[in-house]
């Protein structure tokens, strides 16, 4: 059994020294959730059927304010940052993603949510898939933007993709060689998985740079990419245990980064996969585009 408390609430503006302020709908506001080990910063506000919101690595939940502008209007829309990121509590343990997966039962269980959709990028597709395949009956719809999934389908051939190094890049002496300078290293995949590095603009830049050079980020960060091994091994039982994921997918690549690939990914792991191509874009899709990304997941959130 799951153990959480709501241990604080606040309002909707993040508060963050000399780093840019994002701003969400005014009626989100945030909470603290003590579970599974950690505390989980999480944006919540409006109200009709549960959408979760879960970001990657490079950002944080930050990067779906565009999107919950959007969501707001008719849903509920809960926006996690992912343990050791973010403004969540930085543990020493607990970046497998079937850990994660946990956090986010937690989270809805704390909000009293029983079912939700799922829209997720990157590691956050990581988290979103283990928690799916783990309790198939609270998710009703499932979007997946950009990322892999480690085990699944071509992993093993992801893996050989030069541009994929920081995959195994970490440990205490890359810590000590990242220490102080975390935008220098984040601007190398701001720059290089963009379609137009300038649309990743120079005040979400430096927003996320300090959220990064927090204590333990940086860490937190390497660790989820050091988990990556265990995720295959874990994602590879869920699959042979559970079977294919049986509610509707969206998976959506960038047109300069995954692209149809993303489908192709997910067509291993669920038995309805709809492409999705976000034009004009790389892989920080509500960065580059995010009017054509909000378009295309509030229609396949509205689809029969």
């Amino acid at each position: 059994m799951l153990r959480f408390v709501i241990i604080a609430l606040g309002a909707a503006v993040i508060a963050l020294p000399a780093a840019a302020q994002v701003q969400f709908p005014t009626d989100v506001r945030t909470h603290e959730i003590a579970t599974n080990g950690a505390t989980i910063h999480v944006r919540v506000g409006g109200a009709g059927p549960a959408v979760v919101l879960l970001h990657g690595y490079g950002e944080t939940g930050d990067m779906w304010a565009p999107l919950a502008q959007d969501l707001v209007r008719d849903h509920t829309v809960v926006v996690p940052d992912l343990r050791g990121l973010g403004l969540s509590s930085k543990p020493g343990t607990g970046f497998d993603k079937k850990t994660q997966a946990g956090d986010v039962a937690g989270v809805l269980e704390a909000l009293k949510i029983d079912r939700a959709d799922l829209v997720t990028h990157d590691i956050g597709n990581m988290v979103g898939y283990a928690f799916a395949v783990q309790h198939p009956e609270r998710v009703k719809r499932f979007v997946l933007i950009d990322a892999p999934l480690p085990g699944i389908g071509p992993w093993d051939e992801v893996l050989k993709n030069p541009l994929l190094w920081h995959f195994r890049f970490g440990g205490p002496d890359m810590e000590r060689l990242v220490a102080g300078r975390e935008r220098i290293y984040l601007d190398r995949f701001w720059n290089e998985f963009s379609a137009t590095p300038s649309r990743f603009s120079e005040a979400a830049r430096e927003h996320y740079a300090k959220l990064y050079a927090l204590p333990g980020a940086m860490h937190s960060g390497f660790a989820q990419f050091a988990a990556f091994d265990q995720d295959a091994v874990d994602n590879k039982a869920f699959l042979a245990a559970n079977g294919k994921l049986g509610m509707p997918v969206l998976a959506i690549g960038g047109e300069k980064s995954f692209g149809p690939m993303m489908a192709t990914v997910m067509r291993f792991a669920a038995s309805d996969v709809t492409e999705g191509i976000i034009p004009d874009s790389g892989h920080w899709i509500m960065e580059e585009n995010p009017t054509a990304t909000s378009a295309m997941v509030r229609s396949f959130l509205a689809s029969q």
